[in-house]
């Protein structure tokens, strides 16, 4: 066991929901989870890492076989107690009825802590107990964890609590598939109260997960904002030969800003997953409507509290609101206008303010050298959409528990009282300084940009916190 690194066993009846624990606690989706009881027999350790270094390591074991004569054994023990665990693997290392025994005692006989796993939804039985003074003999400091397999508190918890009080440290309850951040640093803490040597080394920890974390929300408000800068400067464009090209050629280059758009927005997504260890978590997003109804869609903006003259605009979302332009690109010269040739430019455009060019205007110019271009995002809501998404999307994944193997997160529907967008909060100042930096991203303006992200992104970080700090209480 590697020096000052707190070593935790989690042990258990098969299908007990053991491997659920780790999983969530290590925040490591790779565990294996199964509902076939017996699926872990070999231990297998789960370290958990912060800047390159181990802090902790929880350790997934085999479920008990045969806790009967294991007891029997441990109770005819005269040896040192200390040695009990290794004694025990030592004298039964031929006999394949005890392969499990030895093998969820051997992180045992390496001085490992106890995390001892119920199913508080069961009535407990005679074996649970023989488990319970099992690990109890080895005298190593031990916790129960009740694990909670359904949302309210488990129907049989209070007989479970009665009799591991006889056997353990400390207990708590622990839902393993909705375990919040601040459920897990909340069990960390009842570890600390099971061994005094253990406490130093868990309060490192503790503080450790802490500051990780805190540096997980910067990291997400730059991948935000980052995001929100990308898109509102982002332009698509081709060239056309004639007055019938360029409609031809408008439609599809409206497409390609859209999802081009939408590349942008899903890479911005599954760094957010990455960056609270979501590896496996399904890369199409949750079913919830605002994240999957398009994004230029009125449904869209229509959930998220937009007035009717941007819902206006929505119409016309890939044109008006996007922006589409003329360049003369030999010439040197610029209509200056946002356009929606093959007729994109309706209600959306009058909503904003921008005028059609003119169809005389047009053919006298010398189209055989003219660039249809389409961006940049020419309405800040657009892009306080693409704010609100990802916040949403970061709601749901601090909310889903790495042993979560379902591939579809369930939230509550945005209330009535909250469908203006999780972004409708934000303080007047806040809002025209955000305003300001997507100004300056859409045209490009290296030097306001400096000047505005870092409190844009202090703001955002800010609607993080928060947001963490709600979820944390679900």
């Amino acid at each position: 066991m590697q020096e000052n690194i707190p070593v935790f066993a989690v042990i258990g009846h098969p299908n007990e929901g053991k491997s659920s624990v780790v999983s969530t606690l290590a925040e490591d989706d790779s565990v294996r989870i199964s509902p076939t009881p017996g699926e872990t027999r070999q231990c297998r350790a789960y370290p958990v890492m912060i800047d390159g270094e181990e802090i902790i390591r929880f350790i997934d074991t085999p479920g008990f076989q045969e806790p009967r004569q294991t007891l029997e054994w441990m109770r005819a023990y005269s040896g040192p107690v200390l040695q009990m665990a290794a004694d025990f693997i030592e004298s039964h290392a031929h006999d394949p009825d005890f392969t499990d025994e030895r093998e969820l005692l051997s992180p045992l006989a390496d001085g490992a802590g106890i995390v001892y796993v119920a199913d508080g939804s069961r009535p407990m039985r005679y074996v649970d107990a023989m488990e319970m003074e099992i690990l109890r003999l080895t005298t190593l400091p031990r916790m129960a964890v009740i694990n909670a397999k359904e949302k309210n508190r488990p129907e049989f918890a209070d007989a479970w609590i009665i009799e591991c009080r006889k056997h353990f440290n400390t207990i708590v309850i622990f839902d393993a598939h909705q375990a919040t951040y601040g459920d897990r640093i909340e069990l960390l803490e009842s570890l600390k109260t099971i061994d005094p040597d253990q406490r130093p080394a868990l309060t490192r920890v503790i503080a450790a997960f802490e500051k990780d974390w805190q540096q997980r929300l910067t990291d997400t408000a730059e991948i935000i904002v980052d995001l929100v800068q990308t898109a509102a400067g982002h332009t698509v464009d081709k060239a056309a030969s004639s007055k019938a090209q360029a409609s031809v050629v408008m439609a599809p280059l409206k497409e390609r800003f859209q999802a081009e758009i939408h590349e942008m927005e899903k890479s911005a997504h599954k760094k957010i997953r990455r960056r609270f260890k979501h590896n496996i978590f399904s890369d199409e997003l949750p079913p919830h409507p605002i994240l999957n109804d398009d994004l230029f869609s009125k449904k869209t903006w229509r959930v998220l509290g937009m007035k009717n003259w941007h819902l206006a605009a929505a119409g016309g979302a890939g044109g008006a609101a996007v922006g589409a332009k003329i360049d003369l690109a030999t010439a040197g010269q610029s209509l200056g206008l946002f356009t929606a040739i093959g007729g994109v430019i309706g209600a959306g455009a009058a909503a904003l303010g921008i005028k059609p060019a003119a169809k005389a205007t047009i053919k006298g110019l010398p189209l055989g050298h003219m660039k249809i271009q389409v961006g940049p995002i020419q309405n800040d809501q657009l892009l306080y959409v693409l704010l609100d998404r990802c916040l949403i999307h970061f709601r749901q994944v601090i909310q889903r528990a790495h042993s979560r193997r379902d591939p579809s997160v369930q939230v509550e529907e945005l209330s009535t009282a909250n469908r203006a967008g999780l972004s409708a909060g934000m303080e007047t100042s806040a809002r025209e300084m955000f305003s300001q930096f997507i100004r300056a991203a859409r045209r490009r303006d290296t030097l306001d940009i400096e000047v505005f992200k870092p409190a844009v992104t202090d703001i955002v970080s800010g609607m993080l916190r928060q947001l963490s700090t709600s979820s944390a209480s679900v």
